[in-house]
């Protein structure tokens, strides 16, 4: 039995008698499935093409990781990893590609369950359990790749040169076991460097990867709109409806959340990365949300909007509010080819600096705060005015600092734009009025030759936009997805 078959079984599994054995191995027909080869497969045999191009000579191994356990016998809903899937298309556990020199690509994945054994019936991971696996025939006419048994792997991973192979690790035990008997030190170095150069080449938006991109935030925008349906303007209602009504919308309309969603109401709002969503909203109080969908082929939207429960801004409310747009907005206007990532931020900062001593707040002049040895005004913005998206939300992670933080944008990057004010309802520094508003202003942007194009139009920003948006949804009353 090979390391397809070896059945996954759990204590509470009821024994099979031998007659019971016997009789499930016969009278099983295997209907062939016709698959034509997906349209984007020429897009990711680019990839490895330009991949295998920046390490002439040698062989990258890239597995994409199994299921994780989430408690005893039950496991997390599996999501590919995002590097692989960006290389293949492959979205099942467990597969392992192999890139030879030129480009030459080799998918090593699970083959179908035989019938001669018990793994299709008994195991928890066989065919009757989760469904009929592809062949390696239809895999690879799907995928536009070579295939081949994942049991295979373990010889064609003895055989790697070691001098001569970087691996993405962290992500196979079994592989990263494999190519660990040379020099570590050099072979962590070498691996480090096959993720930076991935990172970097995902830096740069194809049209189809565009056209993901833009689906997901179409998702996204009406996952908002079913929320503000749903959002009563006099009563309070639960952080964690507001989460399953967006979730519900993302899991129908595509693969589900990109992140967990982010729903603020009050006082939440001013926690950066609320997930515990065990608040109530407030009439009168605002409520913030970062929600992203995913899409099918794993590239995610990360969208944030704060909106007035009671369906208007109060006037300290919309005061800060408008500081944020009118950041967000420098931010989006200085977006073209060649500007600095750090040039847009300090567009942004700079202006929620102003708006801070507007409001009385910031102890010193804006310039002194803007200074790099000061940056006071970190106190109630905290973060950086946005990032790299794709199929991470925080994409091209590993990509160089003089790449990416500290490096200019490209024609066809996607980046989010996303300034926040943060008053703490604890902060003596802050007038009491001020203590527990929470706004952030989050969309994502394209950025093409003639600037910034932004993909999360769909939900409007300015502060009467909002509102006016709100009472037009709660008009139309809740809908399911169609």
């Amino acid at each position: 039995m090979n390391i397809d078959e070896k059945p996954k079984t759990e204590s509470h599994d009821p024994e099979y008698p031998e007659k019971l054995l016997e009789f499930m191995r016969t009278g099983w027909r295997d209907d062939p499935v016709p698959v034509p080869e997906r349209p984007q497969a020429g897009h990711h045999a680019r990839r490895r093409a330009a991949l295998s191009a920046a390490f002439p000579g040698e062989i990258i191994v890239v597995p994409t990781g199994h299921e994780r356990v989430r408690a005893n016998d039950s496991n997390y809903l599996f999501r590919p990893g995002s590097d692989f899937a960006w290389l293949t298309g492959d979205y099942d556990p467990g597969s392992v590609l192999v890139l030879h020199p030129g480009g030459d690509a080799i998918l090593y994945t699970r083959t179908r369950s035989s019938r001669e054994h018990d793994e299709f019936f008994r195991s928890r991971d066989g065919e009757l359990w989760l469904g009929r696996r592809q062949t390696l025939g239809e895999k690879a006419t799907e995928l536009g790749i070579q295939t081949a048994p994942l049991a295979d792997l373990p010889a064609a991973l003895a055989d790697l040169p070691p001098g001569r192979t970087r691996v993405l690790r962290g992500f196979d035990r079994l592989v990263d076991a494999a190519v660990l008997p040379y020099d570590a030190e050099a072979a962590g170095t070498r691996d480090a460097e096959l993720a930076r150069v991935i990172a970097e080449l995902k830096l740069v938006k194809d049209e189809w990867e565009i056209a993901q991109l833009r689906g997901a935030i179409d998702v996204t925008v009406r996952g908002f709109e079913d929320v503000a349906r749903i959002l009563p303007a006099d009563r309070g209602v639960s952080e964690r409806l507001i989460e399953g009504v967006f979730n519900l919308r993302a899991r129908h309309d595509g693969n589900g959340v990109g992140y967990s969603s982010i729903v603020g109401a009050g006082a939440h709002s001013t926690i950066l990365h609320w997930v515990r969503n065990h608040g109530t909203t407030v009439p009168g109080e605002l409520l913030l949300m970062d929600m992203g969908a995913e899409g099918p082929h794993l590239y995610t939207a990360d969208v944030t909007r704060t909106v007035p429960v009671s369906g208007t801004f109060t006037p300290l409310q919309r005061q800060v509010y408008d500081i944020v747009y009118e950041s967000q907005q420098a931010g989006i206007d200085s977006i073209k080819p060649g500007v600095g990532f750090k040039g847009v931020h300090q567009a942004c900062m700079r202006v929620l600096a102003e708006g801070l001593h507007a409001l009385g707040v910031l102890p010193v002049s804006v310039d002194e705060a803007m200074d790099k040895e000061s940056t006071l005004y970190r106190r109630w913005s905290l973060h950086g005015f946005g990032h790299m998206l794709g199929t991470d939300v925080h994409d091209c992670a590993k990509a160089r600092k003089e790449k990416y933080r500290e490096g200019e944008l490209g024609e066809g990057y996607v980046l989010t734009v996303e300034p926040g004010l943060y008053f703490q309802p604890e902060d003596d520094l802050v007038p009491a009025e001020l203590r527990g508003i929470g706004i952030r202003i989050e969309d994502d942007v394209l950025v093409t030759a003639e600037g910034a194009v932004v993909l999360s139009a769909g939900l409007p920003r300015r502060a009467a936009d909002v509102e006016s948006w709100l009472a037009a949804q709660r008009e139309a009353g809740p809908r399911l997805p169609a």
